[in-house]
């Protein structure tokens, strides 16, 4: 009672912020219950003069706290929840925070590595960037007698518990959401802030960014045109990243980019070829692939930074995609559609035939346009349109990875308007499709398929002793009936009563908190 209690406090706090920045002043009030009409009347009266004008949501968010600023980052990778226009809007939320002072960086530097921060870098700058979980110092140090720069990132002191709380908050909704509303089921929405809680996680231990780093350095060590920075590992934990520094030029930089006679059609090129060879020849990829992270070296290459967010694919999602590519190239509509069935993406009572007529109605206008325009972003509105008709469940890692290829194909046509994505795309695609899903791919999937035969060969004697053991035990129950200590049943008892207590209260939280956002974001 206590915890939701406080869950509704500081989600009535969150509506305030809303509506005194007019974020609730887009919702359609035809959209919305009679109850829920009254609410938004409300909500005008106290929206602060001015609000009307600017991204609304993004003035909120920031108002909100660091992990406002990462839900709002995180929704713009989640088109099919907030919309296409409403994501591409949330991408330019700027996730920058006042710094914490050089005292206080130090302080976590030498508590976390153990050391005086003299005796880790001869020099130690104050900081050059701040966002919401960490801030960016320069640094340099002697090795070998030769001074090296590299970049130190500072993990924010207690910005753990900060998001602990917030993330509840979210997670409180999104449970009350999916037990009343259909559509938060179908967008799984507990799913979402499940994903974002282990995003955020992640980001706050920065070995795992270290490991981040470390792993695409592997996957990438023979490619020519991309490169990631060093991580230096004797100065790098949990709270602390160290890391060669980059002396490049951004890609949001299009002066220096100019002024430096750079070749843009070709950087365009290596961006778009760079991406979907990390997602389909090595399943990660770097997933927050704007211009800010992205610099050009000295010697052609792209170069990476931030590794907070990364996308995973595994061999399943990398034919779907190879396969979904080369079925809108060859038109082959009905193909691209089974592919879907087989995955399991579209559940099996609907019609393969009409969703390749779905799926014809994306592909057929991109063979009546130039290059120049097939954009990525309508084709994913149409995309998640139709997968919406077909009850396809939301697969989070399928959704990044298309997010993801939007924001590329943003970043290559600033350089070329003209760029010709598919051609671009196609040798890295073909490569790909020829390697896995031609004669040879057959012949290793059919080797692999043997050895995992194999193992279930070598367990089955383990497998018909659990077996039998649960068989034993469904008889006992069948006989016994399934019995239910006195504990147990007070606790039952106690919980359901608690669930109708606050049954009404939490619909209205939801309508007056959740609803109205989501409507608004629509």
């Amino acid at each position: 009672m206590i915890s939701a209690l406080n869950h509704m406090a500081r989600l009535a706090r969150a509506g305030f912020v809303f509506a005194r920045e007019g974020v609730f002043g887009v919702v359609d009030p035809s959209l919305v219950p009679p109850p829920g009409q009254l609410a938004l009347r409300m909500a005008r009266l106290i929206e602060r003069p001015g609000a009307k004008s600017g991204a609304r949501l993004s003035r909120a968010l920031t108002r909100l706290g660091p992990a406002y600023l990462k839900l709002g980052q995180f929704l713009a990778t989640r088109p099919d929840v907030v919309g296409v226009a409403m994501a591409r809007d949330l991408e330019s939320l700027q996730d920058r925070l006042p710094p914490f002072s050089l005292t206080e960086a130090e302080g976590v530097v030498a508590a976390s590595l153990e050391r005086p921060v003299a005796q880790l870098y001869a020099s130690f700058s104050p900081p050059v960037a701040a966002a919401s979980i960490a801030q960016v110092h320069r640094a340099e140090i002697d090795k070998d007698g030769v001074r090296k720069t590299y970049a130190v990132k500072v993990l924010r002191p207690n910005v753990a518990a900060q998001f602990r709380r917030d993330l509840g908050d979210f997670a409180y909704v999104a449970h009350k959401a999916e037990e009343h509303f259909s559509e938060a089921r179908r967008l799984r929405l507990i799913e979402i802030i499940n994903t974002m809680s282990r995003s955020v996680a992640m980001e706050m231990d920065l070995r795992l960014e270290a490991a981040a780093l470390s792993e695409m350095a592997e996957n990438t060590r023979n490619d020519p045109d991309f490169r990631v920075p060093e991580v230096d590992w004797d100065r790098t934990s949990h709270n602390v990243l160290t890391m060669e520094w980059i002396d490049g030029i951004a890609l949001n930089d299009h002066k220096g980019l100019e002024d430096s006679n750079v070749d843009l059609p070709d950087l365009g090129r290596k961006v778009i070829q760079s991406f979907l060879r990390h997602a389909l020849r090595d399943g990660f990829f770097h997933a927050d692939m704007h211009p800010g992270n992205l610099f050009l070296d000295p010697d052609g290459r792209l170069v990476a930074v931030d590794f907070g967010i990364m996308g995973r694919l595994g061999l399943k999602e990398r034919r779907f995609l190879a396969e979904i590519l080369l079925g809108f190239i060859t038109r082959n509509y009905r193909r691209v559609a089974e592919v879907h069935f087989e995955a399991g993406y579209v559940p099996g009572h609907h019609s393969v035939e009409n969703f390749a007529q779905a799926i014809r109605a994306i592909g057929e206008p991109i063979h009546n346009r130039t290059a120049e325009e097939i954009s990525m972003a309508k084709l994913l509105t149409l995309l998640l349109e139709v997968t919406g008709l077909f009850d396809m469940r939301t697969r989070p890692e399928l959704i990044l990875l298309q997010k993801t290829m939007v924001v590329v194909e943003g970043v290559a046509r600033s350089f070329d308007p003209k760029l010709d994505i598919w051609k671009v795309a196609d040798p890295v695609v073909r490569e790909w499709i020829e390697r896995n899903l031609g004669p040879l791919g057959k012949i290793h999937g059919a080797l692999a398929g043997a050895g995992e035969l194999g193992k279930v060969a070598g367990s089955l004697p383990a497998l018909a002793t659990r077996a039998l053991t649960v068989l034993e035990q469904l008889e006992t129950m069948t006989r016994d009936g399934v019995r239910l200590d006195d504990a147990t049943i007070a606790a039952i008892a106690r919980a359901r009563a608690k669930q109708l207590r606050w049954r009404t209260v939490g619909v209205w939280v939801i309508a007056l908190s959740f609803l109205g956002l989501l409507l608004s974001i629509r």
